[in-house]
């Protein structure tokens, strides 16, 4: 596909992925809020990011972020890299990337693992390959119900699929995946999708049929073929969704009509 290069713009946040002290983060952490879990948050809804985004992001000094870098590096509970090309911003050497170890996502608040896992393991035995295919595609469908229906009104050219793209990671979020989007330069124009969280990672690791039900409804929404890139329960350390721009034929129109028509009388 060929080397791409990944934007993203949101509010509060500078270009090249700094973010402005006076976010709500900033806010609790002025507040008296604990600086250790402002840290931790936002490097689970950052997926990776650099030791000066933290402390423009939280208002800290770059001794108060390398401190608590530090500790959670010691715990195991996050890791540093070296950041990719696409996410040089300037000339000089890259700055470290942080992002959490699958150690530090698992105290994120996995509580119900075991028993979801074991309910999923009994529906298997119970009813087969297909009730667990059928369970996982009945999750997402519910999570982007909304997303669908809205879809099957819009047009055809890009700008519509990327406010769909939007609105997929608006519902993933309020389902506790902390998503966002990204432009993507380069070979292939596109948008990318990504779940800096995952809720079921742990359970997506022994069951991938909700990974790939993740993909298959999100494509059918979308109208249009999307590239799985990573995903955490593969150890990714966000999940990320490629949808390439290009315009939408009638026919993916028609399918995601067909998508919305279906999900509505699922819930009637």
């Amino acid at each position: 596909m060929g080397e791409v290069k990944a934007t993203t713009e949101t509010a509060g946040q500078r270009p090249g992925g700094a973010v402005m002290a006076g976010t709500p983060l900033a806010a609790e952490v002025a507040s008296g809020h604990d600086t250790r879990h402002a840290v931790v948050r936002l490097l689970m809804e950052s997926g990776s990011i650099t030791a000066g985004e933290i402390g423009a992001q939280l208002g800290l000094s770059a001794a108060g972020v390398r401190r608590h870098l530090d500790a959670l590096i010691e715990m195991g509970d996050a890791e540093a890299h070296a950041a990719a090309s696409w996410q040089q911003v300037g000339r000089g050497r890259p700055a470290k990337r942080f992002q959490l170890t699958e150690a530090g996502r698992g105290k994120l608040g996995h509580r119900y693992d075991d028993l979801a896992v074991a309910a999923m393991r009994q529906l298997r035995e119970i009813g087969g390959e297909d009730a667990v295919v059928d369970f996982a595609r009945q999750r997402i469908d519910t999570i982007l119900a909304k997303v669908a229906a809205v879809a099957a009104g819009s047009g055809t050219d890009d700008g519509d699929l990327e406010a769909t793209a939007q609105r997929i990671a608006g519902a993933l979020t309020e389902a506790g995946y902390a998503a966002t989007t990204a432009r993507v330069d380069g070979g292939v124009p596109g948008v990318q999708i990504l779940q800096h969280h995952c809720p079921v990672a742990n359970v997506a690791k022994e069951f991938p049929e909700l990974c790939r039900a993740e993909r298959q409804a999100m494509a059918e929404v979308l109208g249009t073929h999307v590239q799985r890139l990573a995903t955490i329960a593969d150890g990714g350390y966000v999940c990320t969704t490629h949808v390439p721009l290009t315009n939408r034929s009638a026919k993916a129109v028609r399918v995601a009509k067909s998508i919305a028509a279906g999900t509505a009388k699922k819930q009637h």
